[in-house]
């Protein structure tokens, strides 16, 4: 292990200090797993340039095994690769490898895998997992020891896990302590972070010491109560001598100044380094209703795309930068308190922040929550100073700053436009607006000026102070340098997109046909379908109805040939009328694993595997609504209890919890399934002494063989007609021939060799229908959209899958974090030619793939 005299990083009450700079840092994500490595070091370029002094990357554990025991970092794998291109474009790294990263990524980046191990316990301090984690650790901690800052390299902190405050961990202190040990058994000597989801710190920490907490703000931006929950943590820290670093929070800057004017001396806001999540590796995730399927196209409005447009936040981000270079330890060094006399005409903070500065001065935060502009009047000793609030801005004010620290005479007493330089020759204050600085000079004259720059344009005023002249020059905001000092300008592709209508449909197969027998449905990853599609196939004849459990992501059935609507419920049970049918087919695409652990359905939890789940007929169906002996507690006077219909018992005590019993008619040795009828709120359901909650989103509780024979139901009472319960009693269905087609097996396939036929768009299948299409793409870097109904294109290039897209349909579940309908071929990837497969769906109008665009992008 390196000498710790030697470290160059430490963690003070200023925040993360390198090479003794203390400095409160501005810190963008941006994750090699998201981009093709020919662009690595033009978007490090791009966010060094908005004056970011640093990055942060995660490194997700099932991009590098992508089998069990199998490990890749080659290639855009090529962590190490990219963590030096960090370094030699001067931007600092702060390294995420989990194990669990959360990102929106397939399955936060556990392997699917681990699902199958029995007795393994994710997010816990249990061995199985723990070993798992090790071999994991093996591998990236190396890779991320080699390359601390204290060694020549950009690694500046490491983060441990990723917002365990939000997972049900048992023992939060025995799972960070194995973490933190094996962490520093590889050598990483920088500091060891982990951070907060919901201000927890013993919940995301363990409270283990060597781990500082960290945390993540994702606050309403126009919301008037952050500040004063931000100097809370602020605070909270600093009386234990550490700093607020912020590790992920909204992307405005007008937010980021509260943020900074509150006492963070960290901001990293998630994602403003957009992305792409190339390959099968979206999650399903919690922001749809209640499930939602993340798009490939990465995006929440940060100030790079997904493809690399620079947007004209980057103008805000280099103000922002450049006022937290100007005054360095003076900013990092700051305490944070309630500011007082000022009084705003517009929407604004319930308690704004003003930082004391070190050495002496002010930096005041005063926001416009509203959609007009307005003003602030400051009262002081000095009098009354009004200035302009921009609509959703937040004005950064200086007050009684000494300027003895930039070699300069005088005090600047106020400034409303941001300090972007100073030094001897004088200072340079940047606004989108009317910008006032008044000074008072050595001899205690006072020189005030209000100016106007417009973009381009530079106004001067000059102060003579005693024997030194000296000058402000006011900027436009978008004027204001990159750290290298040269202005930039933004880009835009104006050029219409093109209208691509001819393709070429191939004579080619969308699956090999290869089968093997299983008794019943595996899952997806029990045949090693990790990511990809599986093809089951059975016999139905002689059934009535199926009731399938657990089905993800997306499940097409077929019978006898006729397609059904698509499936995609994250899980939820369904019922399935055969009407006579003889063979069911089904084929089950994983979207992803889930990011984030939601118990409203099976198909949310973390872990939770993918594929048909279980198929079982139905052999007979009782009604059970009756007869449940009510519990109320105090809500009746006495004994006998009441037996009622479930959910039946009225009382005025509404929201209080009512208890329902009574024995089902089961006959110990089958399965059956309980499904309770409009469901209203979660319940709680003890089957035999064992508790589990009932959400209304899946308001089904299987029943193994010899369970049932007592049951209580608890849910709150609520005076409305929730339905009936019914008792299904349950067949497996057997004999399955199943084709595993996992994601290397389709990129084999999009790369073979056919003959076919020139076909014209729009193009019309069948239901169920499938066929690959070579579509002629324009050269260079574009992005490419698709009009139609009742199909989803899957689309791939030089063995790569660019993503895929899901064309009006009911069926389709809500998709959410980027642009559902563009697909991004990287101009490096572009041969000319884009291979499309289209599946046709059932349910509504014919499937039509009407049209397909191309624009142009920077890569």
């Amino acid at each position: 292990m390196t000498d710790p005299s030697t470290a160059t990083v430490r963690l003070g009450r200023s925040g993360l200090v390198l090479d003794d700079r203390e400095e409160t840092l501005l810190c963008a994500s941006l994750f090699y797993f998201r981009l093709p490595r020919e662009v690595w070091e033009a978007r490090l370029a791009q966010v060094r340039a908005t004056g970011y002094r640093a990055i942060d990357v995660y490194l997700p554990w099932n991009f590098h095994e992508t089998a069990p025991g199998e490990w890749d970092f080659e290639g855009r794998r090529d962590v190490g690769a990219f963590l030096d291109l960090a370094h030699e474009a001067g931007l600092a790294v702060i390294a995420r490898p989990g194990p669990y990263i959360c990102s929106e990524w397939d399955g936060g980046a556990l392997p699917a895998w681990l699902a199958l191990e029995d007795g393994l316990a994710l997010r816990q301090a249990e061995p199985k997992f723990l070993a798992q984690v090790q071999g994991w650790f093996d591998q990236a901690m190396p890779l991320l020891a080699e390359r601390q800052w204290g060694r020549g390299g950009s690694v500046v902190a490491v983060q441990l896990e990723n917002e365990l405050d939000f997972f049900d961990t048992h023992d939060r202190h025995a799972y960070f302590t194995a973490l933190r040990d094996m962490a520093t058994g590889h050598g990483i000597d920088v500091p060891l972070i982990a951070c907060a989801g919901q201000g927890d710190l013993i919940g995301a920490t363990g409270g283990v010491d060597g781990v500082a907490p960290a945390f993540n703000f994702y606050p309403d931006d126009r919301s008037p109560f952050v500040e004063a929950e931000v100097r809370h943590y602020a605070d909270l820290l600093g009386a234990k001598g550490l700093p607020l670093l912020v590790t992920e929070t909204n992307r405005a800057h007008a937010t980021l100044r509260r943020l900074m004017a509150s006492g963070a001396t960290l901001l990293a806001p998630y994602l403003q380094a957009s992305g792409y999540d190339l390959g099968y590796t979206p999650s399903v995730g919690n922001w749809g209703d209640p499930g939602g399927f993340m798009t490939h196209d990465y995006d929440f409005g940060g100030f790079l795309s997904p493809v690399g447009e620079a947007r004209p936040e980057t103008a805000d981000a280099r103000a922002l930068a450049a006022l937290a270079r100007t005054l360095g330890p003076a900013l990092a060094r700051a305490t944070t308190t309630a500011a007082q006399g000022i009084s705003v005409d517009v929407p604004t903070s319930d308690s704004p922040s003003m930082l004391l500065l070190d050495g002496g001065g002010t930096l005041t935060g005063v926001p416009n929550l509203g959609e007009e502009p307005g003003k602030a009047t400051f009262a002081d000793a000095h009098g009354e100073t009004v200035i302009e609030l921009a609509p959703g801005s937040c004005a950064l004010v200086t007050r009684d700053l000494p300027l003895a620290r930039f070699g300069l005479p005088g005090t600047l007493r106020f400034c409303s436009a941001d300090l972007v330089n100073a030094g001897p020759e004088g200072l340079v204050v940047a606004s989108r607006g009317a910008s006032t600085a008044v000074v008072e000079t050595e001899d205690g004259q006072v020189v005030t000026g209000t100016h106007t720059a417009e973009p381009g344009e530079r106004v001067t005023m000059t102060v003579s102070s005693g024997a030194k002249q000296w000058t402000i020059t006011f900027i436009h905001t978008d004027d204001v340098p990159a750290p290298g000092g040269e202005r930039i300008v933004l880009e835009t592709l104006a050029a219409e997109p093109e209208t691509l209508t001819e393709a070429f449909r191939l004579d080619l197969e969308t699956r090999t046909g290869a089968t093997e027998a299983h008794e019943l449905a595996p899952s997806s990853e029990a045949v090693g379908v990790y990511r990809g599609r599986t093809h089951y196939a059975t016999a139905v004849e002689g059934l009535g109805e199926l009731l399938i459990e657990g089905a993800s992501d997306i499940v097409d059935l077929a019978l006898d040939g006729t397609a059904l609507p698509s499936i995609a419920k994250f899980g939820a049970t369904v019922r399935i009328p055969l009407a006579g049918a003889s063979r069911l087919d089904a084929t089950v695409e994983t979207w992803g694993h889930a990011n984030f652990d939601d118990s409203r359905l099976p198909g949310l939890a973390i872990g939770s595997l993918r594929g048909l789940g279980r198929v079982w007929a139905i052999a007979s169906s009782e009604d059970v609504t009756a007869l449940w002996t009510v519990d109320g507690g105090e809500q009746w006077a006495g004994d006998p209890a009441p037996v009622r219909t479930l959910a039946g018992w009225s009382s005025t005590r509404i929201g209080r919890p009512v208890t329902y019993r009574r024995a089902l008619p089961v006959d110990g040795t089958g399965h059956y399934a309980l499904h309770l009828d409009g469901l209203k709120t979660p319940c709680e359901i003890t089957v035999d002494g064992a508790s589990r909650i009932v959400s209304p989103n899946d308001p089904w509780v299987h029943l193994a063989p010899g369970e049932g024979r007592a049951v209580a139901i608890t849910m709150p009472h609520w005076p409305v007609d929730s339905g009936g319960a019914t008792l299904l009693r349950l067949e497996a269905v057997r004999d399955w021939q199943v084709e595993a087609q996992a994601d290397h097996a389709l990129l084999a396939l999009s790369e073979k060799d056919s003959a076919g036929t020139a076909v014209g768009l729009p193009l019309e299948l069948a239901p169920g229908e499938e066929a690959w299409l070579d579509v002629a793409v324009p050269s260079g870097g574009c992005s490419l959209r698709f009009e139609g109904a009742q199909v989803r294109v899957s689309a791939f290039t030089r063995g790569e899958l660019l993503g895929r897209v899901w064309l009006e349909d009911a069926a389709r579940p809500k998709f959410t974090g980027g642009d559902p309908g563009r697909l991004w071929i990287p101009g490096s990837w572009n041969t000319g030619a884009v291979r499309l497969l289209v599946h046709g769906t059932a349910g509504g109008e014919r499937p039509r793939l009407a049209r397909v665009t191309a624009a142009a992008s920077p890569e």
